[in-house]
């Protein structure tokens, strides 16, 4: 790795660190609901709205935050993210009742929708082909171990007392993301933004940095100029570029009612990543592993909270593997395993699950450790491929032009999954039963695995601006990041050749 990647990871983990305070903010929550209920005094269903509501609010902070970005530029909105995300947490740290709480919650909200979008953009952005996997793994990653540091936080906190320790669990992000409002300034502009407001000479600077020699950066500068039909001016030079462009105009229809055969598959792909990544039971899990524990068997708080602090480890564990190997063995295969993987889990906890339910006594150790073991499997196999990728595939696949708001969509979208099965988690389970709504999951984590086997080409090596050409032919068996026309054309000729020496 060259002294220009190892710069680009610099910034695309300094521009994820938002992500860490929005993972933290979700584990801790999966904790600090079980003493809010106490002190508070509130019901099963203020406590569901109060797990959902945080992505009710980012799925609207997601559908803003694409527009401003292209309007202010990426790294200014990741310090806007920042500020809101640090104004939710005081609020919430100070709550003295319900509806101040929720007050909270909303506001961090919104700069959750903003982080989400934002971060992945940022790296795939600023990032060269063989390492744009890795560097936008990282959002995932960060939200991983800010998740952990939830359970740890759970953990260290409840030994305070009732009224003070949820509220520290809630409070201990404001600091962090107090300093990031500031410690993101350092940060380079993407160069992709740069020229796309007719900044060449400093997207040519950027490009300089974060690329491992000078041949590189002429090279990508003139692959962006290409996709921006940018023909004249030199690498030093302010070109002019149509308002609309550098604006973020026009977007909305050409993603929504006038879409290429390219972008409607590109968005297609896209949105049903997002949708499936919550659908197969992910937010359940991590929000209400205690509960699910408890269920299975699990009734001391404490050991209910270790065994959180596990889930939360796994997370951070096998994130790595794909951080490590998506740029060398692609996207489709991590994913296709992780799929397989977290519907043969899920089952086993449905299956657990459903054993418990049915004794009279709820002690029984294989089905309790059957589900720990489930719940901690999945955690493990989600992180392998859907996790990571789901942010990786949003991020790399739309064109320049699109690329903000298309994510900001996306991002809409999957806070929206997030928020229905996090808010109705509840009442699912206690209308088919727990064991009953992870075989639903399941179902779900089979049907993943059609889709993305059938719909989703792979990316591996190549550029940003190849998107829109790789996603112009039939999707089918698309492999190493080939077509199945261009496989097909080859094929021809290969036969046209044959029949002309015979």
């Amino acid at each position: 790795m060259g002294k220009g990647t190892r710069y680009a990871c610099s910034c695309s983990f300094l521009a994820c660190m938002i992500s860490i305070l929005l993972g933290y903010d979700t584990g801790v929550m999966s904790g600090a609901m079980i003493f809010i209920k106490k002190d508070l005094h509130v019901s099963d269903t203020q406590i569901a709205v109060l797990a959902g509501i945080l992505n009710v609010c980012a799925l609207l902070g997601s559908l803003t935050a694409g527009r401003l970005s292209d309007w202010i530029g990426r790294r200014y909105t990741i310090s806007a993210a920042s500020a809101i995300f640090f104004s939710g947490s005081v609020l919430m740290s100070l709550a003295p009742n319900y509806p101040v709480l929720i007050s909270g919650r909303c506001i961090a909200g919104v700069g959750v929708g903003y982080a989400l979008m934002i971060a992945p953009v940022y790296a795939a952005e600023i990032s060269s082909s063989p390492h744009r996997g890795f560097l936008t793994s990282l959002p995932e990653l960060c939200i991983s171990s800010g998740i952990f540091l939830g359970y740890v936080a759970n953990w260290a906190f409840s030994k305070l007392p009732l009224r003070y320790g949820w509220r520290s669990m809630l409070g201990a992000a404001a600091p962090p993301s107090f300093l990031l409002i500031f410690a993101i300034l350092v940060m380079p502009e993407s160069p992709r933004w740069l020229a796309m407001n007719g900044r060449l000479g400093d997207a040519h600077k950027v490009l300089g940095r974060v690329s491992d020699s000078g041949e590189e950066a002429g090279r990508r500068l003139e692959a962006i100029k290409s996709a921006l039909g940018i023909e004249t001016g030199g690498d030093g030079e302010m070109v002019k570029v149509k308002e609309e462009m550098a604006a973020g105009k026009g977007v909305w229809k050409e993603l929504l009612l006038r879409p290429s055969a390219a972008v409607r598959k590109i968005l297609v792909a896209a949105v049903g990543i997002n949708f499936l990544q919550h659908v197969t039971g992910v937010e359940a899990i991590v929000l209400y592993s205690p509960r699910i524990f408890e269920k299975s068997g699990v009734h001391d708080t404490n050991k209910k909270l270790l065994a959180t602090m596990g889930v939360g480890l796994a997370k951070i564990l096998f994130i790595l593997v794909p951080i490590f190997l998506i740029d060398r063995v692609g996207r489709r295969l991590l994913l296709l395993v992780s799929l397989a993987g977290m519907a043969l889990s899920l089952t086993c906890v449905g299956f657990g699950l459903t054993m418990v339910e049915r004794t009279s006594d709820d002690k029984l150790p294989w089905a309790a450790a059957l589900c720990v073991a489930g719940v901690v499997a999945f955690i493990a196999t989600y992180s392998m491929g859907l996790g990571p990728i789901t942010w990786v595939y949003t991020s790399e696949i739309f064109p320049l032009r699109l690329r903000a708001q298309g994510t900001s969509l996306c991002v809409a979208v999957n806070r929206l999954m997030n928020s229905t099965v996090s808010m109705t988690f509840i009442s699912l389970y206690k209308a088919i039963t727990i064991g009953g709504a992870f075989f639903l999951f399941a179902g779900m984590a089979v049907f993943a695995w059609f889709f993305f086997f059938l719909l989703f080409p792979e990316t591996k090596g190549r550029s940003l601006e190849e998107m829109e050409e790789l996603f112009g032919g039939r999707w089918f068996h698309c492999k190493d990041g080939r077509r199945e026309e261009e496989e097909e054309e080859e094929e021809a000729e290969e036969m046209a050749h044959l029949k002309g020496c015979c």
